[in-house]
């Protein structure tokens, strides 16, 4: 397996993780149940299986946000948590330039720069989450603080309710 930014970062900073390799079918659409054959792929549950959302305020800030996979964000909750008025997704196209990932394989840890980043809250429910390893076809396994740690993310009610 090719070791990528996010793998050094973790280990620079001497944080233990598991990297897990599956079949990437390079479908990458969540309302198609992307998040939940990722996880079935690599043996966890749904719910731990966490997303990246890059997102643009309407200052021009990049914001970083990390939920459950199986979970919409809640845009008003983004805006409040990031001080945002507007915020809107980072198109697929221009996400390489800005973090230096592409859609589905966009890690948290390891862009090109260091973004304020917000998880949600639910990642503490689970021993450990997966988030992508910076590539396609591999996730990190990780302890949510860990993951918290790493990224100095912000933890936060993220979660869209139905």
């Amino acid at each position: 397996m090719k070791k990528t930014n996010a793998m050094r970062i973790l280990e620079q900073k001497k944080i233990p993780f598991e990297a897990k390799e599956y079949e990437d079918d390079t479908d990458h659409k969540l309302e198609l149940g992307a998040a939940a054959r990722t996880a079935e792929k690599i043996g966890m549950d749904p719910k731990s299986v966490f997303k990246t959302i890059v997102m643009r305020s309407d200052t021009k800030e990049i914001l970083v946000f990390c939920q459950n996979a199986l979970s919409e964000i809640n845009l008003k909750k983004a805006r409040a948590v990031s001080g945002a008025k507007e915020i809107s997704s980072v198109k697929p196209e221009e996400l390489m330039a800005i973090t230096g990932y592409i859609r589905g394989g966009c890690s948290p840890l390891g862009m090109k720069r260091q973004f304020r980043t917000f998880i949600d809250q639910s990642a503490l429910e689970n021993e450990f989450i997966a988030v992508s390893g910076g590539q396609r076809g591999i996730q990190i396994k990780i302890k949510p603080q860990d993951l918290i740690d790493a990224t100095q993310a912000t933890v936060c009610d993220l979660i869209l309710e139905k």
